[in-house]
């Protein structure tokens, strides 16, 4: 039987010039394969490791997080699909991309990030920087949303970045 590992990520360095778009994008997109670099060749064991009591933090949860965020932020928030489910959390359950990694299945939850990145980009191609939606403290645009999302994934990867090394030692950018 194989086991199955993380695959290699594809970082591509950022934008140093363009629009602001572009640059918004490229970003997004590095700190994307940052995220998916701290898993890479680990198994779905070792994706699942805590990081230490009482924290059960993991990268296998990182994954499922992010790939809830972007599909909170970019799809239900940004392009209003309002009616489109969580994948992991639940009312009843509301840390549930974190909480529920022990059986989780990496091959599949890294395969739901894969697509989520896909629909969440898709998502906002056609939409203005400029376009808002209503937030619980006033109009939210999407131009936010992108630097939200790069800040939330700059803080994550931070985190994957301590546990990659509590796994086994490798370390990197």
């Amino acid at each position: 039987m194989t086991t199955w590992t993380a695959p290699e990520a594809h970082r591509v360095p950022e934008p140093k010039t363009g629009d602001e778009r572009r640059m918004l994008q490229g970003w997004l997109d590095w700190h994307r394969q940052t995220l998916l670099s701290k898993c890479a060749g680990l198994t779905a064991e070792q994706l699942r490791t805590a990081s230490v009591e009482p924290s059960n933090l993991t990268l296998l949860g990182l994954v499922r997080h992010m790939a809830e965020v972007e599909r909170g932020w970019f799809r239900q928030f940004a392009a209003g699909d309002r009616d489109l489910p969580s994948l992991y959390s639940s009312p009843e359950n509301r840390d549930g991309e974190f909480d529920d990694v022990a059986e989780a299945d990496a091959e599949a939850d890294f395969a739901a990030f894969h697509d989520e990145l896909k629909l969440a980009d898709a998502a906002v191609a056609d939409l203005p920087l400029e376009s808002e939606r209503p937030g619980r403290q006033g109009p939210i645009s999407l131009r936010w949303v992108y630097q939200h999302m790069i800040e939330e994934y700059a803080r994550h990867n931070g985190h994957a970045d301590l546990l990659r090394e509590r796994i086994d030692g490798v370390t990197g950018d």
